[in-house]
């Protein structure tokens, strides 16, 4: 009972303005008590003056005459009410992130929560009305909150409690009753988890993005580390290449010099053997004149007569008047020698075709034609590998992939990044077209195989010019009957390359393109010309060689 009445006394004594024990109480006219600052501020704010609690208006303002047996017994329950927070509860100062309490005048408390009714925070010491007075239990509360006035409609000044999902915003209960009255409204609460919900998809969503783009960050990277793998190969292989081709100048430039001279030798040594026969007939021919003067100096006439005959007799000398030392001759030495090394570099080139053939090769797909592009005169074999042109022209569905004036087909495959290979037997046909082409190309009129009109193509033509279809075309200088071609493009690098692959030897190689469309293999067996051109393109497997 001490406790009932207690609790009973200290309701009592609440101010209903400030919600706090009295301080300074005065009783108005109508038996209802206020702090004296609280009714005063209350009363200045207003035209009449009137209770805030029954709506007494009065004529003049009343006395504010402090009730001193309230008063007293207002700071004797302040000081038991001080003294039971204080050995119940060890306060907690507001930091400047946290929500202050409003009601605290000199330190600061950290906000237990906020009042959507009283638009107050407080902490836990002021807060206690509200868990223990009937009236103020009704107050919503929630988590404190600074600014709790952008918590209220701006247009009635109402707690926003209420979500318009129409409109998609935050609305107060007079607001539902108004102007969202036909819209659909939800509570706080329901909108809350429902947007929670979505935020949760869209978090996962933006995760799985961020995984996706985590994992194309490590797939670039592996492209880089195999890009700088094939690049260090790449390079290693050129210097490999280009140290042997430079060996072979340098071998051939001293094969050529030793050549040189050793015919330059060979003139030295034929000129050093005339010299020296010379001397000696320069010696003999001297010891005669030397002898026909000392003779002819004589006084005696029996020694000159005597010795006449054996001096007039001449030494053995040859006729050098016809004799001539030979000049080495250098004319086609040098075109010999290069000659030879055009050949030798040739193996060489071929070695590296080959090497580069070999490599290509790796992206080898398996195309296959289709038949519907296929011109209505066109024979397609069963497995799609083999086309040749048919006198007959068959029953066909005109559809817009098919060609109608030019024996074409394309493969089923399309290409619109990286790099393909694939290889087509011509073997026994007189005239061809071979290559790719784009999915926008015009199938239903004349077509000239150029890369304007989306055809990179090499062609035959009478079993023995082979042309590039570039602008101007490109005689090709074949010299051997193709059998089999290779078709290698790399769509990014804007390449697209023909090889004879049983020769092992580079064709030829349109560059620089810029493609943007699919890239279908292009096929064109031409006319049988009555059975001489009857024999079908096939494509055939790779055949991978180490």
């Amino acid at each position: 009972m001490a406790s009932a009445s207690c609790l009973l006394s200290e309701e009592q004594f609440l101010c209903s303005i400030c919600l706090d024990v009295f301080t300074d109480p005065i009783t108005t006219p109508c038996g209802h008590n206020y702090c004296k600052t609280c009714i005063t501020h209350y009363w200045d704010t207003k035209d009449v003056c009137h209770c805030p609690l029954c709506n007494k208006t009065f004529c003049n303002r009343p006395e504010s005459s402090v009730n001193k047996v309230l008063a007293e017994m207002a700071d004797q329950f302040k000081k038991s009410k001080q003294l039971r927070q204080t050995s119940s509860t060890n306060p907690e100062p507001a930091e400047p992130d946290d929500v202050s309490c409003d009601v605290c005048i000199e330190t600061k408390l950290k906000a237990l929560k906020s009042c959507l009714v009283c638009l107050t925070s407080y902490c836990e010491a002021h807060l206690e009305p509200h868990h223990r007075v009937l009236r103020l239990k009704r107050h919503k509360l929630i988590d404190p909150v600074k600014n709790l006035e952008d918590i209220l409609c701006k247009k009635h000044d109402r707690p926003l409690e209420l979500f318009c999902k129409t409109d998609l915003m935050c609305v107060c209960q007079f607001c539902s009753e108004s102007d969202h009255k036909l819209h659909q409204i939800v509570s706080l609460k329901e909108a809350y988890e429902g947007k929670k919900t979505e935020l949760g998809k869209t978090e996962a969503e933006v995760q799985q993005m961020i995984q996706e783009r985590q994992r194309k960050i490590q797939e670039v990277q592996h492209s880089v580390e195999l890009s700088n793998k094939d690049a260090d190969r790449e390079i290693a292989d050129s210097v490999q290449v280009f140290t042997a081709l430079i060996s072979c100048i340098e071998r051939s430039q001293a094969e050529l010099i030793d050549v040189i001279e050793e015919k330059q030798k060979t003139t030295e040594k034929q000129a050093e053997g005339f010299i020296k026969e010379l001397k000696q007939e320069i010696t003999q021919l001297e010891k005669r004149s030397s002898d026909l003067k000392q003779l002819s100096h004589t006084e005696d006439h029996l020694h000159l007569l005597q010795n006449l005959t054996s001096i007039n007799t001449p030494p053995p000398t040859k006729d050098w008047t016809k004799v001539n030392v030979l000049q080495s001759s250098y004319v086609g030495t040098v075109r010999t020698a290069v000659a030879q090394l055009k050949k030798t570099l040739g193996h060489e080139i071929k070695n590296l075709c080959d090497a580069e053939l070999r490599m290509i090769q790796r992206y080898a797909v398996d195309v296959t034609l289709d038949p519907d592009t296929a011109h209505p005169k066109l024979i397609l074999s069963e497995d799609g590998k083999q086309v040749s042109h048919g006198t007959l022209k068959k029953n066909v569905p005109n559809n817009k992939e098919r060609f109608s004036h030019c024996v074409n087909v394309l493969g089923k495959q399309s290409f619109s990044s990286g790099r393909f290979y694939y290889e087509i037997q011509v073997k026994g046909k007189t005239a061809w077209d071979v290559g790719v082409a784009k999915e926008s190309i015009d199938r239903k009129g004349a077509i000239t195989l150029i890369p304007n009109n989306g055809y990179w193509t090499i062609t035959l033509r009478n079993g023995k010019e082979y042309m590039a279809s570039d602008d101007p075309a490109v005689l090709l200088p074949v010299t051997e009957d193709v059998q089999k071609v290779g078709v290698f493009v790399d769509y990014e690098e804007g390449l697209v390359s023909f090889y004879d692959v049983e020769a092992r030897v580079h064709i030829y190689s349109f560059t620089g393109c810029a493609f943007t469309d699919k890239l279908y293999p292009y096929f064109n067996p031409m006319l049988n010309d009555n059975g001489k051109n009857s024999t079908p393109l096939i494509i055939s497997p790779v055949n991978f060689t180490d």
